[in-house]
């Protein structure tokens, strides 16, 4: 990494966008001129300037934008070529001072043909040029008439007025001061292919995908280029960024829409209305980091460019040839030009939100339903307190049997009051039993704490008024000691109710407590996603509408584990008070778990995410979920995000790990990860969180 961009990560939250492992890339069309390069070089250079000023680093245009690309037979004009060159040569010139790669669509002459091209421009230097691998002639279509395909173009060059530039389809364009910019460029057809040229790029390194396209519009066809870019992204683990031509280009016999498209990974960062009365421009930052991550990740990705590179002859390094540069991106803050969602397990979307919540409830309930038929169908024991966790519980447990065609009353639910239970959460559980018509008793489990309390000689059994973790943890042991005993009595299984937030923070009783259970349905479940699925659930007709009013009053009541008594002012034990906000908490575990995300970059997210405006620019503009409730909505400031940050490094890498290597069986929900030490997350109990802490303390030496 060069000094350059350590010393700019050192600025923490304030650092250019760049630093963190984005680039920012962006689609561009504009009315072309039919036939005149001059005035087409003109708006190519015009747009260039207005990226440059947006920080754009990479700018991709339409097909053959530099002289239209329905100009059929004029194309094969000397005076058209000719100024396409000039036209060319021009934008070269003039893209010395700017800062964006300039990927520009042009027809030129190469030996004894005529090749449909993409120039790629930065800072005055014509980086190389790129033919049209697929050229088709079906339908609308008669690109042979006119060029050669370039598919077996490798390894040559081709002279530009007074620029020897690479020429071939075997071209990358590798950025050495942004670590993982690597750029290639195909052209329109080259993506309908079954295996496009971008696809053998990516594994040969290739980040970002640009498409110069002419593609004119029919009917539908804008959601097939839709569904080839998103595939393509999301395949080569790659952004890819498409510009299809639009106003301007000849209405003979077609019509162009000027579709322009950003995805990254399967994801669609930006996209612009089609058929336009002007320019266009879809900007995004892409996501060199986590492509980075993924591809490392992801094993198979490699594998498949060693086996097309067994079957081919052609070893990596010799199968593509590399043109490096320096993009000197901006060192100060740019802004995030992304979508960031603050609940990175929930996603803003109100369908896919429904979506999810429907395929988290199933995963949940079939894994319950698979285990009671493997292991003879047994009675389901579980303890409920009136909070989230356990709420949601029984909700799939009563999904379960009646699913399976059983009476609910099979399902034994025990609320266990102990010194600090509150009559709101006891009356919530109460009420949560009797209206789903579960087997429900009530197991005071005061008098045999007090008796351990007092054998073991804790001061609370003499009057003393300790809440330390015995005293905590002796109440928390007896609940799970008491539902293991009745599971043995009673013929059933024990179902757990702690979720994946809790296990990321090691916030269980280990052992005797509620760590452990004989099967699990919510350890693949994160906190801030458990709202949202019981008001799901509530929504959909599940169950009755004296359900649904339950639900609405456990949604309202603050999280606490009601182990500790209210002190004098009446406030009640609150989780998040003591060990820090699940939103906060859950942001960083998506980031470490599914991408393995260094802590000062999460940081600096969540700055973004979550942060007051004056933070940095952009900051505070995370996504909020659908329904999620007005009075509940706040904003961090940067040393708060960065000292719970903290809090979180101490206990997921330093602490909780054996528990998490002894958690019991549970699904895996999210596709952000699970912990289960047998599936995603494998780790050494005994490790150290000090390079975590290290690298968040050189960014933010003063937690800020």
């Amino acid at each position: 990494m060069t000094d350059r961009l350590v010393a700019a990560r050192a600025l923490g939250a304030r650092a250019s966008a760049y630093a963190q492992g984005f680039a920012r890339v962006a689609a561009v069309t504009f009315p072309i001129a039919i036939a005149d390069p001059a005035a087409n070089a003109k708006q190519i250079i015009q747009q260039a300037v207005e990226c440059d000023r947006d920080a754009v680093g990479v700018a991709v245009f339409s097909e053959l934008c530099l002289t239209g690309y329905a100009i059929d037979d004029l194309v094969l004009q000397d005076a058209v070529l000719d100024s396409a060159v000039d036209a060319l040569i021009e934008v070269v010139a003039a893209s010395t001072e700017l800062l964006p790669v300039l990927v520009v669509g042009v027809p030129l002459r190469h030996e004894s043909r005529l090749y449909n091209c993409a120039a790629v421009i930065h800072r005055g230097r014509l980086l190389g040029v790129v033919p049209k691998s697929y050229l088709p002639t079906y339908r609308e279509f008669y690109e042979r008439r006119w060029y050669a395909p370039g598919d077996d173009q490798r390894g040559g060059s081709i002279r530009i007025g007074e620029f020897d530039a690479p020429f071939g389809t075997d071209l990358l364009f590798d950025a050495v001061d942004v670590p993982g910019l690597v750029l290639h460029a195909e052209i329109c057809e080259d993506m309908w292919v079954p295996v496009p040229p971008s696809a053998r790029a990516a594994l040969a390194g290739a980040s970002v995908l640009a498409n110069l396209s002419g593609s004119p519009i029919t009917i539908a066809r804008a959601e097939d280029r839709h569904l080839l870019v998103r595939s393509a992204s999301a395949r080569c683990l790659a952004a890819y960024v498409y510009a299809a031509a639009g106003a301007g280009e000849s209405s003979n016999d077609l019509s162009w829409d000027g579709q322009t498209m950003i995805y990254d990974n399967g994801t669609l960062l930006a996209q612009t209305e089609r058929f336009p009365d002007g320019p266009r421009r879809s900007v995004a930052d892409v996501d060199l980091d986590v492509l980075r991550q993924e591809r490392l990740r992801q094993g198979t990705f490699d594998d498949n460019r060693r086996t097309l590179a067994d079957l081919s002859g052609d070893a990596r390094e010799g199968d593509y040839r590399t043109v490096s540069f320096t993009l000197r991106p901006p060192t100060d803050d740019i802004g995030l030009r992304r979508t960031l969602a603050r609940f990175p397990f929930v996603p803003a979307d109100p369908d896919r939100l429904a979506q999810d919540c429907y395929e988290a409830y199933s995963i949940q309930v079939s894994g319950l339903m698979q285990r009671m038929r493997s292991i003879g169908s047994p009675k389901l024991v579980i303890g409920v307190s009136g909070g989230l966790d356990s709420t949601h519980a029984l909700l799939v447990c009563a999904q379960a049997m009646d699913r399976l065609g059983r009476p609910r009353t099979d399902i034994l639910a025990f609320t266990m009051p102990g010194f600090a239970t509150s009559d709101h959460t006891k009356s919530n559980a109460v009420a949560l039993a009797e209206s789903l018509g579960v087997t429900f008793e009530e197991l005071d489990i005061r008098p045999a704490a007090r008796e351990l309390l007092s054998r073991i000689g804790h001061p609370f059994a003499d009057g003393e008024p300790v809440y330390d973790t015995t005293f905590e943890n002796v109440q928390a042991g007896l609940r799970t000691d008491y539902l293991f005993r009745l599971a043995n009595q009673r013929g059933g299984i024990v179902v757990g109710t702690g979720d994946l937030s809790e296990g990321a923070l090691g916030w269980s009783t280990y052992g005797v407590g509620d760590q452990m259970s004989h099967y699990t349905v919510n350890t693949g479940v994160p906190k801030t996603l458990m709202q949202h699925l019981i008001r799901w659930v509530s929504s959909t007709g599940h169950f009755s509408a004296e359900v649904s009013a339950v639900l609405q009053r456990v949604l309202d009541t603050e999280i606490s584990p009601e182990l500790v008594p209210a002190g004098a002012d009446g406030k009640v034990q609150s989780t998040e008070e003591k060990i820090g906000p699940y939103a906060l908490h859950d942001f960083t575990l998506y980031q470490v778990l599914r991408h393995g995300m260094r802590p000062s970059r999460i940081a600096w997210l969540a700055a973004h995410a979550w942060a007051e405006p004056t933070t940095c620019r952009d900051a505070g503009t995370g996504q909020w979920p659908a329904g999620f409730p007005e009075a509940d909505r706040h904003d961090f400031d940067l040393q708060q995000i960065v000292h719970w940050l903290e809090v979180f490094l101490q206990r997921f890498f330093g602490f909780a790990q054996f528990k998490r290597t002894a958690i019991p069986n549970g699904p895996k929900v999210s596709p952000g990860g699970s912990l289960s030490p047998r599936g995603d997350w494998r780790a050494p109990s005994d490790s150290s969180p000090q390079a975590w802490l290290d690298e968040l303390h050189r960014a933010f030496p003063n937690g800020d």
